[in-house]
C-alpha cells in the first residue's frame, strides 16, 4: 500500500514505487517479487521528479528536494536532497 496523509504536496513527475524484487538472481529468474509499503506523512512537501523507493516512510513536515532519490526513511521535519537523498541543514 501507499499511504499519503492530508496536506501533502507532490510535485510533477514524481514517482512512488512500492513493488520490489529479490536481490538474488535465482529468485528473480523464478519471477518472484514483493511489495513494501510507502508512507508519506502530514504536510510533507515532495519536489518535482522525486523517486520514493519501496519501504520508505517520509515523516510529517519533511521536505524532499526536486530530483531526489529517497532510499531510506526521512525523519519528521527533515529536508533531504540528492541521489541518494541525504539530510541538509
Amino acid at each position: 500500500p501507499v499511504h499519503i496523509v492530508a496536506m501533502t504536496q507532490i510535485g510533477p513527475m514524481s514517482q512512488i514505487f512500492a513493488a520490489d524484487h529479490p536481490r538474488d538472481a535465482a529468485s528473480r529468474d523464478a519471477g518472484l517479487e514483493n511489495g513494501q509499503p510507502v508512507t508519506i506523512g502530514r504536510n510533507a512537501w515532495i519536489g518535482g521528479n522525486v523517486m520514493l523507493l519501496p519501504g520508505v516512510t517520509v515523516g510529517d513536515n519533511a521536505i524532499i528536494g526536486a530530483g531526489a532519490v529517497v532510499t531510506r526513511d526521512v525523519a519528521p521535519g527533515a529536508t533531504v536532497v540528492g541521489n541518494p537523498a541525504r539530510p541538509i541543514g
